[in-house]
């Protein structure tokens, strides 16, 4: 197997504004991340961009608690994501703002233009993002998180076991985003702190 440059990964990352912007220029031009074009992705996209918009707004500084004495030997996070992905219009913004909070650089990837890098961070076999990892300084993976808080990964888990036939996933999906709705980032940032603190 070959050995991740994660340092060349960082260097190739864009920052939050830079990803944004991105977005929202692919939008205006009729397009979402990715290779794969289709008017589902394109629509996913727009949604997740008023997501977005809305968490920039929404997520305060006081949901973010002390991280005094924090893993000092994570000094940044490297994001692989995409701008049509659900799971990411819910938690691109909250980490972007919990990284500046903890004094931590951000970086986000694409995922389809980064498949090397995504292959060796499969979750349950899968290209299942966001997936964020914890960095040292020197580029050393501490631990990785993704692809959404564990009490809703379980959710998705539970509901890819169901017996056919089940609700479509179209269906399915709206319980995830009333979930992330009811939760208001709390878990994701406990989770999140616990890797700060360890």
């Amino acid at each position: 197997m070959n050995k991740i440059d994660y340092k060349g990964f960082w260097e190739k990352g864009m920052d939050y504004s830079a990803y944004r912007e991105l977005i929202d220029t692919l939008i205006e031009e009729g397009k979402s991340t990715g290779p794969e074009q289709s008017e589902s992705l394109l629509n996913y996209s727009k949604l997740n961009q008023q997501r977005m918009r809305r968490l920039e707004k929404t997520v305060k500084e006081q949901q973010f608690v002390d991280l005094e004495g924090r893993n000092a030997r994570i000094t940044q996070v490297l994001i692989i994501t995409e701008g049509w992905c659900g799971d990411a219009s819910q938690i691109i913004p909250v980490i972007e703002k919990f990284a500046l909070h903890a004094g931590v650089s951000a970086n986000y990837l694409l995922r389809d233009s980064n498949l090397d890098l995504m292959d060796a961070h499969l979750i349950n076999g899968g290209r299942s993002i966001p997936v964020i990892l914890f960095l040292t300084d020197e580029f050393e993976v501490i631990t990785q998180w993704g692809p959404r808080p564990q009490p809703l990964q379980q959710m998705v888990l539970d509901y890819k076991k169901l017996p056919e036939p089940k609700p479509p996933y179209s269906e399915f999906s709206k319980d995830v985003q009333l979930w992330y709705a009811k939760d208001r980032q709390q878990t994701m940032l406990k989770e999140w702190m616990s890797i700060l603190e360890a």
